[in-house]
C-alpha cells in the first residue's frame, strides 16, 4: 500500500489485527488494553492543555500531537478487534443516532451562537 493512500476504518482495524498477530505477537488482554487507552488519552490531555491551556512545555519538550491521536486510534481499534465490533458500522450508527438526537440541539443553543 503506498503510503498516501486512504485507509478505511475497516482496512485500518485489519491492518491493526494483522500487525498485533505479527509483529506484536498476540493482543494485550482487555483490561490492559483499557489501560492503555486511558493512558493515551491522558497523553493528548497533556498537549491539548499545553497547547491551548495555561500550562507549558518544559524545555527540550517535542509533543507530537498526531502521533498520540493515532495511538488512541490504535488501542481503539485493537479493542474494538478483541470485541468482535466493526468500527465501520459502529461510526455509522452512532452518526445516526447523533443526527437523530441533536438535529436542533446545537442551532438552538445560544451558547454556540456567539
Amino acid at each position: 500500500m503506498n503510503n498516501k493512500e486512504d485507509i478505511s476504518i475497516r482496512e485500518a482495524q485489519k491492518m491493526v489485527d494483522n500487525w498485533i498477530k505479527t509483529i506484536g505477537v498476540r493482543y494485550f488482554s482487555p483490561l490492559t488494553n483499557m489501560a492503555i487507552l486511558a493512558e493515551e488519552t491522558g497523553e493528548v490531555a497533556r498537549i491539548m492543555a499545553r497547547l491551548h491551556g495555561d500550562q507549558s512545555f518544559k524545555e527540550g519538550e517535542n509533543p507530537n500531537l498526531a502521533d498520540e491521536l493515532a495511538d488512541l486510534l490504535w488501542v481503539t481499534m485493537a479493542i474494538a478487534n478483541q470485541e468482535g465490533i466493526d468500527l465501520t458500522e459502529a461510526l455509522r450508527r452512532n452518526l445516526e443516532k447523533k443526527t437523530l438526537r441533536d438535529k436542533n440541539r446545537h442551532l438552538n443553543n445560544p451558547k454556540l451562537k456567539e
